[in-house]
């Protein structure tokens, strides 16, 4: 059988991914197959990889306002950059790889080997977020 996997940027909701809050595209009755795989908080994550950094660059500044108090809030109310970004991946569509239909655990399987070998894939990204949803039409990672 012939599939696509498709790869969409997305606008990127962290209490989505994570199901804090149920959307309409959204069968509760199916979230409890649903994988997480990896769900830090941002801020934190921002302090772990970026903390050295900014105070090695505040250290060298002679003048105090051009000092970084906090870099996750610099980028988040910056207008050149994004806090996250966030990548959709799905193989197939709802017609050949529907969850409630004969290959929608066979989705399941392929996004699962995708996420587990990811990192190693791609060494200079940083996943702090990351999750299987077979709750919705199709097997989804985001």
């Amino acid at each position: 059988m012939e599939q696509s996997i498709s790869f969409k940027i997305g606008k990127g909701s962290i209490a989505h991914n994570a199901r804090d809050f149920t959307a309409s595209n959204v069968d509760s009755n199916r979230s409890q197959y649903n994988i997480e795989y990896v769900n830090k908080d941002l801020k934190q994550t921002y302090h772990e990889l970026f903390d050295d950094a900014v105070t090695k660059y505040n250290a060298r500044q002679t003048r105090s306002d051009r000092t970084i108090p906090n870099y996750y809030e610099k980028i988040r109310m910056g207008k050149q950059e994004k806090v996250f970004h966030e990548v959709i991946v799905q193989v197939g569509n709802m017609d050949t790889m529907n969850c409630l239909g004969k290959n929608g655990e066979l989705g399941k399987v392929i996004l699962d080997e995708y996420m587990k070998g990811f990192q190693e894939r791609n060494p200079n990204l940083y996943v702090f977020s990351a999750h299987l949803h077979m709750d919705e039409q199709t097997p989804v990672m985001k």
